[in-house]
């Protein structure tokens, strides 16, 4: 038997989609899940849930909820970090406020105004999960970190603790299975390796059944309804000759070019239900009407038929294979957020790298990648220079180099003057306060900063690129569609980054 702790286990989708993963192994099927979350009310529904999943496929597995972060941490073998600071609250600070100074974000959770404030807002209580570890978990316990933005958490747990950790996301595989389909392989015939940073990570080698595909993908994404979707990506496949993940949201929002001003954006959004195609504020709005309908819709959930875990649901999420591997040595390959060191030698040494990874019961070993194309590298790098800044911030409450992080960060930078970068962190440190207790009085001197410079009023500047925000009266008037999708996420079926 193991022990796994989820740290943020309220989510409504995640903590139950990575338990069901888990319990799909036959050898795993005992373990002990130990929940915790600062949300009560949401963290006994997920608990409730899991114990019917548990219970309905008659399995031996325990599970134990507690607000007690110490208690869920104590004897862990493994400890998986899924927290959001500040919930919807937070987002909409981090989304809102940027936009209103004129830079716009589809996501932003990974670099941007956005991901540069959450790496201040998720760093200091990640680093003391990391200090309990080391006093109640296990000695060779694990962290797996999916918390965004992933680079900057996994940066600062590996730079700051002694904690084992790899920084875990789906982007790679599931661009994978995009460009099988787009290809017209199969899949699971599909060989590749792919290098780079978290939700910029490039795809270098690609062969089916012993043919090299590289050369044949773009033709492939421009003859392809995908293709006319993915701006973003197509455009940078066709000027760097390599496809990436994540998608055009991510993308457009790591880069300079796509997003700068609101005559420039419309080119590059394409506006369907799939707001990770770039739609302006496209992620809060997601969360924020998944939010909603899963508060209010959960507890029916309970009186739903259980459905049967097996191994063919069994997702691609990298959890519960590293689990497996390592508690029964069974060999496992995927691509992993680690400490460079080289690995790919034309990035930063000390930087957070995504890059091919093998785990057995020995632990996670990483092999050399070998260099990006330049134009990736470069990229790369762009983003690499903002995240160090936003670390070293994170870790010293210094506003100043939160500052220069923003003036570096890709986007703010074709958007914004460094005077108004100054009002806008200025800004988004006031109203996120209450995340923020390291750096005290720097918010105390932000809030008279804007009381001399006053930050400007809220306007609609990008009309044609985002959509409002449906209330909860409008879902229940689509009960059935909004219970049937939110039952997808759930179960993981329909798994996005978000904070449900």
């Amino acid at each position: 038997m193991i022990r796994v702790a989820m740290i943020g286990a309220g989510s409504a989708k995640f903590a139950r989609r990575l338990t069901r993963d888990i319990l799909c192994v036959p050898e795993l099927r005992d373990t002990e899940f130990r929940l915790t979350d600062v949300h009560e009310d949401r963290l006994e529904i997920a608990q409730k849930l899991l114990e019917r999943d548990i219970q309905g496929n008659d399995m031996p597995a325990t599970v134990h909820a507690t607000l007690d972060r110490r208690e869920a941490l104590e004897g862990a073998d493994f400890v998986i970090n899924m927290i959001r600071a500040g919930g919807i609250e937070a987002f909409a600070n981090n989304v809102e406020i940027p936009l209103k100074h004129g830079v716009d974000q589809c996501i932003g959770d990974t670099l941007g105004p956005g991901g540069l404030m959450y790496g201040q807002m998720e760093i200091p209580p990640t680093l003391a999960f990391c200090s309990d570890m080391a006093d109640v978990a296990k000695p060779s316990a694990m962290m797996l970190n999916y918390a965004n933005p992933n680079a900057m958490v996994t940066w600062a747990i590996l730079d700051q603790t002694d904690v084992p950790c790899v920084g875990l996301c789906h982007g790679v595989q599931h661009t994978a299975a995009q460009l099988a389909e787009v290809l017209g392989v199969s899949p699971e015939e599909l060989e590749y390796a792919a290098g780079g940073i978290n939700h910029m990570t490039w795809f270098t080698e690609l062969r089916h059944r012993g043919e090299e595909l590289l050369d044949q993908v773009l033709d492939a994404y421009e003859n392809h309804p995908i293709g006319q979707e993915e701006k973003v990506r197509l455009d940078l496949l066709r000027r760097t000759g390599y496809y990436a993940t994540e998608s055009s949201g991510f993308l457009s929002e790591m880069t300079p070019w796509y997003r700068k001003r609101p005559d420039v954006t419309p080119d590059w959004v394409t506006m369907s239900e799939n707001h990770h195609l770039g739609e302006t504020a496209g992620g809060l709005r997601f969360n924020t009407e998944q939010r909603q309908w899963v508060d209010h819709d959960a507890p029916n959930w309970l009186e739903l038929p259980v459905e049967p875990i097996t191994p063919e649901e069994r997702t691609e999420e990298h959890a519960s294979y590293i689990i497996e591997a390592m508690a029964t040595g069974k060999p496992y390959r995927g691509h992993f957020n680690v400490k460079n060191h080289a690995t790919i030698p034309n990035v930063s040494s000390d930087a957070i790298v995504e890059v091919p990874g093998y785990v057995d019961a020995h632990g996670v070993s990483i092999p050399r990648f070998g260099e990006l194309p330049p134009i990736c590298a470069a990229m790369c790098e762009s983003n690499v220079l903002a995240q160090r800044l936003g670390v070293q911030a994170a870790l010293t409450g210094d506003a100043e180099r939160l500052k220069q992080a923003f003036m570096m960060d890709p986007l703010t930078g074709a958007s914004l003057t460094p005077p108004e970068i100054w009002q806008m962190v200025d800004e988004m440190l006031v109203a996120n306060a209450d995340w923020l207790p390291q750096y005290g009085d720097a918010i105390d001197e932000a809030r008279d900063n804007l009381l001399t410079n006053p930050p400007p009023e809220p306007a609609d500047m990008w009309p044609e690129t985002r959509r409002r925000i449906k209330t909860l009266a409008e879902m229940i008037e689509q009960a059935e569609a909004s219970r049937e999708q939110a039952m997808e996420i759930s179960t993981g079926k329909h798994h996005r980054h978000g904070i449900q």
